[in-house]
């Protein structure tokens, strides 16, 4: 997991890290920025996703990966930057996911399960990024709000016009209609990945089996 600030300088880890308790693999002199960014990246994606961006704590994303808090400060230059590349890194994973499935060209009875599968499976070892994409805390007009913006913004042209094709084989071509549904499509998707948070013991593909189960009970009492 790297951003475009990945290299493979060594970690620039000051004096102040050394002898201090920290998990292993972590906080240590000489480990590649590279692996240094895909640790911090991993810690604030969570911190971000269960708190929001208001409320994140740079301390406590510092101390679960063993780092001072200048440290992350020095890789991304302040809170907003380092949430931009959290937002730059679960943005393009997502689309991609979803455009893979979309092109894997399922029956139109299996591609609403397929597209949830994958992003269920991109997201199996960072479950809270959903929510960093989906911040509605952010402050209004800032750089991470753009950053958010833009990236649902790819993700909901690929959902429109999938909800626009749906419509459209029922005879439906109103734009509002593919839209509202889109957004239906959307809150779905949170409260799904929202439930599946509350159940760590349930993998993704776990989770791609029971949305099965639910379509397939809900388009037989329609």
């Amino acid at each position: 997991m790297t951003t475009a600030r990945a290299s493979a300088a060594p970690d620039p880890v000051g004096s102040s890290e050394r002898g201090r308790g920290r998990s292993r693999g972590a906080g240590t002199k000489g480990v590649p920025r590279a692996r240094r960014e895909e640790q911090i990246l991993g810690a604030a994606l969570e911190e971000f996703g269960r708190h929001g961006h208001g409320a994140a704590s740079m301390a406590e994303i510092a101390r679960r990966v063993g780092v001072t808090k200048p440290m992350l400060y020095t890789y991304f230059g302040s809170k907003d930057g380092l949430h931009v590349a959290c937002l730059d890194h679960i943005g393009p994973l997502l689309l991609a996911a979803m455009r893979e499935a979309v092109a894997a060209s399922p029956s139109k009875d299996r591609l609403p399960v397929t597209v949830l599968t994958a992003v269920f499976e991109a997201l199996e070892e960072r479950r809270h990024a959903w929510f960093v994409l989906y911040d509605r805390t952010l402050p209004h007009d800032s750089e991470p709000w753009r950053a958010a913006r833009r990236h649902r913004a790819a993700i909901d042209e690929l959902a429109i016009s999938g909800t626009a094709a749906l419509l459209h084989d029922q005879g439906n071509v109103d734009p509002l209609d593919a839209d509202a549904l889109k957004h239906v499509w959307t809150g779905t998707v949170s409260a799904l990945v929202g439930w599946w948070v509350s159940h760590p013991e349930l993998s993704a593909q776990d989770m791609g089996a029971r949305c099965e189960r639910l379509l397939s009970a809900i388009r037989n009492h329609v």
